[in-house]
């Protein structure tokens, strides 16, 4: 190559006839935003980013996330074009053993963040650079690349309006204004000053470009290098389909492979010729520190309540991470302006430093929470569990990341009282449970609550911890351990005529309707199931074939997915009885007793269902 700028339009044109034979190859796939964004990527991954080909998890390594997921095929050429992945593989795009799927996943070692739900890769990158600029001080960069489409999602602007909160000047997006969506032209077209002005007026630095022209690529990336406090979004006018004249800007070519034959002969002609042999300099990152490891943990302190005090869970949340802060560098706490409520204050207090306010924005919220966690710290995300309801395209998102991401939400149910039901958790525990792999755990006192932070800390994965608002009794001593798919039986009889299985709030209840039924001469056991997934079953199947095959579950919680489906799921087999209370209609305001009473969950209730069972 004579000059860098054939250089890399060589790979450009690589990328392209990668791109278009590997979707072909696959029979679909999305070739036409490939072709808009070659030289782009070819710009990034040959002259803009710092990377070592031959470790992906390197912590300086500069950060790559297509957030416009669809161009996977792209993501792939590069990664071949680099060396990193034979060019051969590109040829089992989307195939079921293939680690080359249709929209980026962590299968492939080289994507850390799954993407392809569009208006998320922002936020991921926001948590990436978080990690860089205050917690690891990595000069690494973090690099997405959006498609214009996606820009009329909230999420990218809650990201814009944090990125330039936290003068993340490593933070670099380029917009893909291609002006062609999915089913029509996008809202502003090709109007790339509009663009530059939204970005503007978030407190970016915008640079616009033809993405087409490397003499602009280059120093724009040069320019966003160069930002002192500002992220940076480069707007580059490209075309859909670029480099094949029947493609080029066309209408109804999204999501479409060329056939095979005259369409994809003819669309190879006009790319040109693939030269495998052009040679590469990638500048390498910055060696690894031997200071930057962070892996020293040590044991929590133990909680400490007086036994005659009332705390809250939400609480005993907030005493558990702050110690957990202590014990474990790693760990870092993000919130959505409910810090106060949730008590992540108490982390803040302490650890300042590891500590990120969200402000309220929970997408965002979420999403930085992802990149957090990618670069290897364990972020709890708190905020009201009705308010994570809003983020729940996030969340589902974090498990195909694989993510190792905890979540935390605080008044839940109708036990919050007076606020009302928009602030009641009314449905976490259902969407929680139907996120694979996802640990969900409901403690019913503060010392259950610090010692479940720490069990959400050690677990490799997704984790929901639900809070409750009202102050409760202290049920367990200090050095109580609580493992998680365990429970606790803690009344229990040979007289039992049944089981009641609740947790959080419901537990209580439960614990004053065992009260009023020794009264009346009728014994009944009492589970904390403070493990709903996974779940114990066989402390479950024990306890029913104990008391007549006969449980009745209690929660503050919808009926539907909650607790009581859990318990349902784990003894249907077992010709086991099960009886749900849960709250059944939209709630209204009123104090927590009245509530629970109304609903059906107070201890007036459980005892009305025990005694309907023993006629």
């Amino acid at each position: 190559m004579e000059t860098l700028k054939d250089f890399l339009k060589q790979k450009a044109t690589n990328l392209r006839i990668h791109s278009v034979i590997s979707t072909s190859e696959a029979g679909s796939g999305h070739p036409t935003t490939c072709l808009s964004a070659a030289d782009i990527v070819s710009a990034l991954f040959f002259y803009a980013m710092r990377y070592d080909t031959t470790d992906a998890q390197n912590p300086n390594n500069d950060r790559f996330i297509l957030s416009k997921g669809h161009a996977a095929p792209l993501l792939y050429a590069a990664y071949a074009e680099a060396g990193i992945i034979p060019t051969e593989k590109l040829r089992t795009l989307r195939q079921i053993d293939s680690i080359l799927e249709g929209h980026p996943t962590p299968r492939f070692e080289w994507t850390e963040v799954a993407t392809g739900s569009l208006g998320q890769g922002l936020s991921l990158g926001l948590g990436m650079a978080l990690n860089g600029k205050y917690l690891d001080a990595s000069d690494y960069r973090v690099y997405v690349l959006l498609g214009d489409g996606e820009t009329a999602e909230g999420g990218v602007w809650e990201a814009a309006a944090l990125a330039s909160h936290y003068k993340l000047n490593n933070l670099i997006g380029i917009v893909d204004v291609n002006a062609l969506g999915q089913s029509q032209r996008t809202m502003y077209a090709f109007d790339v000053d509009t663009y530059c002005q939204r970005f503007e007026a978030f407190g970016w630095q915008a640079i616009g470009i033809d993405g087409h022209d490397f003499d602009e690529i280059l120093p724009a990336l040069d320019q966003a290098k160069a930002s002192n406090e500002k992220p940076t979004m480069i707007v580059a006018k490209t075309f859909k389909g670029k480099g094949i004249s029947f493609l080029e800007n066309a209408d109804n070519w999204h999501g479409k492979a060329l056939a095979h034959g005259d369409e994809l002969d003819k669309g190879l002609a006009e790319l040109g010729p693939l030269h495998s042999d052009v040679p590469i300099q990638i500048e390498s990152p910055a060696p690894v520190s031997a200071s930057a490891d962070r892996s020293i943990v040590t044991e929590c302190e133990p909680p400490d309540y007086p036994t005659d005090e009332e705390i809250a869970t939400r609480s005993g949340y907030g005493a558990g991470l702050a110690k957990l802060g202590s014990a474990n560098p790693n760990v870092v706490a993000l919130d959505g302006d409910t810090k106060n409520s949730t008590y992540a204050e108490q982390f803040m207090t302490l650890h300042p430093n590891r500590y990120f306010e969200m402000f309220i924005a929970e997408q965002n919220l979420v999403g930085a929470g992802i990149g957090l966690a990618k670069r290897g710290k364990i972020p709890f995300v708190s905020t009201f569990a009705a308010f994570l309801s809003r983020a729940y395209d996030q969340i589902r998102m974090s498990a195909i990341s694989q993510a190792n991401i905890k979540y935390a939400g605080s008044h839940c149910g109708v036990s919050i009282g007076e606020d009302g039901p928009s602030q009641m958790g009314l449905e976490d525990l259902a969407m929680f449970r139907a996120i694979p792999g996802a640990v969900v755990l409901y403690p019913s006192d503060a010392v259950s609550a610090e010692r479940l932070v720490a069990e959400a800390a050690a677990y490799e994965g997704i984790v929901y911890l639900r809070t409750s608002r009202p102050k409760t009794a202290i049920l367990y001593s200090a050095d109580e351990r609580f493992p998680i798919g365990g429970c606790k039986v803690i009344r229990e009889s040979s007289e039992d005529k049944v089981t009641i299985v609740a947790a959080g709030i419901a537990l209580h209840e439960a614990l004053k309707a065992y009260e009023m039924l020794a009264e009346e001469g009728i014994a009944v056991r009492i589970i904390d199931l403070y493990s709903v997934k996974p779940i114990d079953k066989e402390a479950l199947q024990k306890a029913a074939s104990e008391t007549n095959n006969t449980l009745i579950t209690v929660e503050d919680h919808y009926p539907e997915g909650g607790l009581g489906d859990a318990v349902l799921d784990a003894v249907a087999t077992q010709g086991v009885c099960v009886h749900k209370l849960a709250v059944t209609g939209v709630p209204r305001s009123g104090k927590p007793e009245e509530l629970l009473e109304y609903h059906g969950i107070g201890a007036d209730a459980i005892v009305e269902k025990v005694n309907s069972l023993q006629s």
